[in-house]
């Protein structure tokens, strides 16, 4: 009887060890498969248009050519904030600094990082004026001399053309460029822009 309990309990200890050990292995593989999914979840790179060598020549001047674009854009803008009268133009107005500020920097990012300058070679604000859309040195000088409703009806003529010219260089990248989130971001602003200009002709006619 002895001889048979301790058999027993040789017998249940092998059983336990061998049911240890696979317990051990399980919770390692999971462990192991755990890593691998999360591993794999986390360190892919996060998409962006600078990784590898999706651009080409025209998404390098569509952004060199939008962030002055912008920039004019913004600062006709910031002039509606002290000058505008018009509730909608100011909004209007507000709602263009908020929208294409950061697109300037996702934009300055891209150029970058592909190693391009911010700006055309050869260019500056100053002769820019040949873009499309781009107000000259004295049609800024003018607007910001001008406040109250002159300002309003100014200002909203001048985006409405300033809007067309942006418009027209995003349809550019989306038929030239290669780079996938350039071209992306050419639609938002083909988008953007055209619900924009709808909005402010619908103010131009109610001004006048």
């Amino acid at each position: 009887m002895k001889g048979f309990t301790m058999s027993v309990k040789t017998h249940l200890g092998r059983l336990g060890l061998a049911a240890l050990a696979t317990a051990v292995l399980a919770l390692a593989g999971c462990s192991s498969s755990g890593q691998h999914g999360t591993s794999g979840h986390t360190g892919a790179p996060a998409p962006s248009v600078s990784a590898g060598s999706t651009h080409n020549d025209a998404d390098i001047t569509f952004a060199q050519g939008m962030i002055p674009h912008h920039q004019q854009a913004v600062r006709m803008a910031e002039l509606a904030a002290t000058r505008a009268v018009d509730p909608q133009v100011a909004q209007l107005a507000t709602q263009i600094k908020t929208a294409q500020g950061p697109e300037i920097e996702l934009m300055t990012g891209w150029l970058t990082a592909w190693g391009q300058p911010t700006a055309m070679p050869g260019h500056d604000m100053g002769n820019m004026a040949a873009m499309p859309g781009m107000m000259t040195d004295e049609q800024m000088a003018a607007l910001e001399a001008m406040s109250g409703a002159a300002f309003d009806r100014e200002f909203v003529a001048m985006m409405i053309a300033h809007h067309q010219g942006a418009v027209t260089m995003a349809k550019t990248e989306q038929a030239e460029g290669s780079d996938p989130a350039a071209k992306e971001l050419a639609a938002k602003i083909e988008k953007d822009q055209t619900a924009e200009i709808a909005m402010l002709q619908q103010i131009k006619d109610r001004l006048k």
